[in-house]
């Protein structure tokens, strides 16, 4: 994992007028909402390059995969160099939804082997606030990089091992609680939560100016879920998207964890794989 975690937009901001910027990624995207291009183009920080997490973030979906499966890394190495990262270049990630998209980019470059990667805290809503300018339309790309990406990085785990984890170690849901317990499920074959997991909502990792709460309230957090204890954590959601922004949580919180890309869309979609339901694990 990388040293830090997050950059300020009051960091952001100087690095932006350096000798050396960072690459900077713009990763507009919610689930159900297909013009995170558009979104960009009505507004976005100076100089970002928008990444387009269905095409460029995951590869196309499948029951075995789920809805984001990990991308082809030969593609993945593609898009990095054309969003102009190259070896030893720092990267700076956001999305105007508190970085739960912008997570996804942040946790698979890591995946991938670039060492500085760091999310904007307080995503777009951050740099708004503080009233520093946007930029409006599509720019030409960028000078194109020369990273050199090598998946393996970070763990990830399958089915089989997120089931284990849920016995031995500590395993995180970080859907909404109501989708947790069943409720509601309005993507994916069956409502519910994988046995044994431990609900985690994602939402619950941000303070209502959408930055990260203090690494002292996010141990907390987790240790009431366990964290302190267990061994071993993972953590999974729908499609493995928000789920990364949970490792991200954890790690500013001090404690490592493995994802479980396919999460509750490829479990769900085995009919052989048990579904809990209601509050408990």
């Amino acid at each position: 994992m990388s040293a830090r975690v997050t950059t300020t937009v009051a960091e952001l901001a100087g690095l932006l007028g350096s000798e050396r910027p960072p690459v900077l990624l713009d990763v507009r995207w919610a689930l159900g909402d297909p013009y995170g291009r558009d979104h960009y183009a009505d507004g976005h920080i100076p100089g970002a390059v928008y990444v387009d997490l269905d095409t460029e973030l995951a590869a196309p979906p499948s029951p075995e995969g789920g809805r984001h499966p990990l991308p082809d890394f030969a593609e993945l190495q593609e898009s990095a160099r054309r969003w102009g990262i190259g070896d030893g270049r720092s990267v700076v990630v956001y999305d105007d939804l508190g970085n739960t998209a912008a997570a996804r980019a942040w946790w698979l470059l890591q995946y991938a082997g670039v060492t500085e990667v760091t999310l904007l805290d307080g995503a777009l809503g951050a740099w708004r606030t503080a009233g520093l300018p946007l930029e409006s339309g599509i720019p030409a790309d960028p000078t194109p990089g020369d990273v050199e990406l090598r998946a393996g990085a970070l763990p990830v785990t399958d089915a089989d091992g997120a089931a284990e984890l849920a016995v031995s170690g500590l395993l995180l849901d970080a859907r909404a609680g109501e989708r947790y317990r069943g409720e509601v499920e309005p993507v994916d074959p069956r409502a519910g939560h994988i046995p044994g997991a431990v609900s985690a909502p994602t939402g619950e990792n941000l303070a209502a100016d959408g930055t990260f709460l203090s690494p002292e309230l996010l141990r907390k957090r987790f240790e009431e879920r366990g964290a302190g204890d267990a061994e071993r954590i993972g953590v999974y959601c729908g499609s493995g998207v928000t789920a990364a922004h949970q490792i991200a949580a954890l790690e500013i919180a001090g404690f490592e964890a493995t994802l479980f890309p396919g999460s509750w869309s490829a479990w769900s979609a085995d009919p052989a794989r048990p579904a809990a339901t209601g509050d408990r694990p």
